[in-house]
């Protein structure tokens, strides 16, 4: 059975217009999430600007939300996510707020309904913590970025 999130509108008659997260094709793994913003939202060069989504949720225990970025909004205009990806508690019930931030040279205006960010739902394991006094050898030891060549 597949688990249910739960979404809930902020301001159901403003944001009527706005669709909930969706998976815009049978195959896709994110959903993407639309700006809830009022008024157009213009992002300056290295300026970071927090988007509303308008919307509350309730994930399964057991269950969290990535937030990343979407790809033609990254590679066309330089628009990402401060945190990315970011993390979404399945205890969590404030609005999924969006910090994006523009690294292209031109300024970039969010409208109300842009796709703007996109959201995986993955389960999450709690291990058991466990410290220890040494570690298991492996091959690569402590060889880290570039350790193996390119």
């Amino acid at each position: 059975m597949r688990p249910v999130v739960k979404f809930c509108r902020l301001h159901p008659d403003r944001d009527a217009d706005l669709p909930l997260p969706r998976y815009m094709t049978t195959q896709a793994a994110g959903m993407d999430l639309h700006a809830a913003v009022v008024d157009p939202v213009e992002i300056s060069h290295g300026v970071i600007k927090m988007i509303p989504t308008g919307l509350t949720m309730a994930l399964p225990p057991g269950f969290e939300a990535q937030i990343r970025p979407r790809s033609g909004l990254a590679i066309k205009h330089g628009i990402t996510l401060m945190n990315s990806p970011g993390t979404i508690d399945a205890d969590y019930r404030g609005e999924i707020m969006l910090g994006l931030i523009n690294h292209g040279s031109e300024p970039y205006t969010i409208q109300r309904g842009d796709r703007v960010a996109q959201m995986i739902i993955s389960e999450v394991v709690q291990p058991e913590i466990k410290e220890v006094g040494q570690l298991d050898d492996t091959k690569r030891q402590d060889g880290g970025f570039g350790h193996t060549g390119r």
